[in-house]
């Protein structure tokens, strides 16, 4: 059995993570700069490593971070199971400002991000049909419990491009949808942790009601960061009981999160761009 890395990617206003022995590391990735260095350490024993994904002080917008860097380099961490913290908004009046949503399914509207490791060269094709591994979202539901946690299990993350929040008519089409918060940076992050084999579970910390609702109107961001400061202390929180309960053995995915490469890679080994080959050798090594 592989020993469990657990690996923490926080959303805005998350840019730390209290772990003992912790230091800050500079992991080099071919696929361009990551957000920033990553803090390795501990919580009761369990290795851990864990990335601002807007960069300390908040410096990287959601179309700027570089997905492919900051997943290579958490791979190249050894990061088996990763959990991934969001701020987002609410499409529905059973999830208020405050809610922790543990996403299941997605809906990728964003344009301006390159979304695979794979490509002319070395094509693969993976499936993202359940992007979340249920047993990582058992053990953080689990520990929301634990800890108090208003939560909801389940739920349909609309990923927008941004940076500017939603007109009223995108926010009641996306409603109309069936979807339930809103963010702008959970894709392309979550497909690239399958390409990359890992075990992926998201977060989304409500913040507000979007623009849809009919009492609160327009995003008041004063009240916004507010909220969100109330999150980040339970953020912090659901994290050390995370680490507490994860398995120290990292078990196999259900859905074969872990197994995701086993027959995706089309390109015939004779084919392959011996140059994306080399930039794979993290995520794809083990069947490359």
């Amino acid at each position: 059995m592989t020993e469990t890395v657990l690996g923490v990617i926080g959303g805005s206003g998350i840019y730390n993570l209290e772990l003992e022995d912790a230091r800050w590391e500079k992991i080099d990735s071919p696929w361009g700069e990551p957000s920033d260095e990553v803090r390795r350490g501990t919580i009761n024993g369990l290795p851990v490593v864990f990335l601002p994904r807007h960069g300390r002080g908040h410096k990287i917008t959601p179309s700027d971070i570089n997905y492919r860097a900051n997943i290579d380099i958490l791979k190249r961490a050894g990061v088996t199971d990763l959990v991934s913290v969001s701020a987002c908004g609410s499409f529905r009046e059973s999830m208020p400002p405050g809610t922790f949503v543990i996403v299941d399914q997605y809906i990728d509207r964003t344009f301006a991000r390159e979304k695979s490791f794979f490509g002319k060269g070395c094509v693969a094709h993976v499936s993202v049909a359940d992007p979340v591994s249920p047993a990582l979202a058992d053990v953080v539901e689990q520990a929301a419990k634990a800890e108090q946690i208003t939560y909801h299990r389940g739920g349909t993350f609309l990923v927008m491009e941004g940076p500017q929040f939603s007109t009223k008519a995108e926010s009641h089409m996306y409603r109309s949808w069936g979807c339930d918060i809103i963010g702008m940076t959970s894709m392309p992050e979550a497909k690239l942790a399958r390409e990359a084999e890992i075990c992926y579970s998201n977060i989304g910390m409500v913040t507000d009601f979007d623009s849809w609702h009919p009492e609160h109107g327009a995003i008041d961001i004063t009240k916004l960061l507010a909220v969100m400061g109330e999150n980040v202390g339970n953020a912090q929180n659901l994290v050390r009981r995370i680490a507490q309960d994860i398995p120290r053995e990292h078990q196999p995915c259900p859905i074969g999160s872990d197994k995701a490469l086993e027959f995706a890679i089309v390109t015939q080994r004779e084919d392959r761009d011996p140059s994306l080959v080399h930039k794979l050798d993290a995520i794809a090594g083990r069947v490359l």
